[in-house]
């Protein structure tokens, strides 16, 4: 079965990952000539570098991640909905933490404790809202009530620890890309199209707009990244059985709770093999960024 059912499997994440790629790209073309919200200025930021930088690939990939979730064949209604809101409450909160978001609280620990004091950041709006959003994500494609909460778990640990890698051109992506991988291969295994699709759809996007990420020209921010990894994570609800989404929900939670006491960038410049990765494609210190 798993023979014939491999090149259904094949096509549809095939179909996913070309129209996440061709959707991301023509989203980020004309959002740099009229921007969603505001000017051009308003998602300008600076890198780590002290160069300028604009947000609105994290945009690109919202709107071309869900416009390609919303027509790519061969998905139920109940996972295409899901998708929707995976991405729609990822990059929905992200964008609102991007452009409104304050600086005086970071982490899961400095914003659940802000909100003990009584004081509501943009953080924890974003922390509570994608909560919600990936519980009612996972109750669309989950009866049982563990279930429900397992994925919505996945879906918005997920969504949070992309956004701790997005600090290094590309690193986010790159992420996304070796955590979508095997969820990939698991995919084209199944019996049938739909996992296979589900995760390809924002590896295509994603590595689509890798080239801005790594040139220093544009970034995932917030909306960028909470997306990404609220479809990778509604992916492995999608493709995985519950001993394996225990096992990832695990890795995302112990991810989560390191990055509150160590830097991962650090820990990435430390190991050599992390390193070669963390740079591969990227402009050295002293190279001036490439034109505009």
């Amino acid at each position: 079965m798993a023979r014939r059912a491999f090149p259904r499997a094949l096509a549809g994440a095939l179909a996913g990952a070309f129209l996440g790629a061709v959707a991301a790209r023509a989203a980020y073309a004309a959002f740099t000539r009229r921007p969603p919200v505001g000017d051009a200025e308003t998602w300008a930021r600076t890198n780590h570098r002290g160069e300028p930088i604009t947000l609105l690939e994290g945009p690109a990939f919202v709107a071309g991640a869900g416009a390609a979730a919303a027509v790519v064949p061969g998905l139920p209604g109940g996972v295409r909905a899901a998708a929707l809101l995976a991405v729609a409450g990822g990059g929905g909160l992200g964008a609102y933490d991007d452009l409104y978001g304050a600086t005086s609280s970071k982490g899961f620990k400095g914003h659940l404790s802000a909100l003990a004091k009584g004081e509501v950041t943009s953080g924890a709006v974003k922390i509570l809202g994608i909560g919600a959003t990936g519980l009612a994500a996972a109750a669309v494609t989950s009866r049982d009530p563990f279930d429900v909460i397992v994925n919505g778990g996945l879906i918005a640990g997920s969504a949070n620890l992309a956004n701790l890698f997005d600090l290094r051109p590309g690193r986010a992506v790159k992420v996304g890309l070796l955590a979508g991988a095997p969820l990939l291969a698991a995919g084209l295994l199944k019996d049938g199209p739909v996992p296979a699709t589900l995760v390809a759809l924002p590896m295509g996007a994603a590595a689509a707009l890798l080239p801005e990420d790594l040139g220093e020209r544009a970034m995932l921010g917030d909306a960028g990244a909470n997306a990404l990894g609220a479809l990778l994570g509604l992916a492995a609800a999608v493709t995985l059985g519950r001993p394996g989404r225990l096992a990832v929900l695990g890795t995302v939670v112990a991810l989560t709770a390191a990055s509150e006491r160590i830097s991962f960038t650090k820990v990435i410049a430390g190991n050599s093999l992390l390193h070669r990765v963390d740079m591969l494609g990227r402009r050295p210190v002293e190279q001036a960024p490439a034109p505009r």
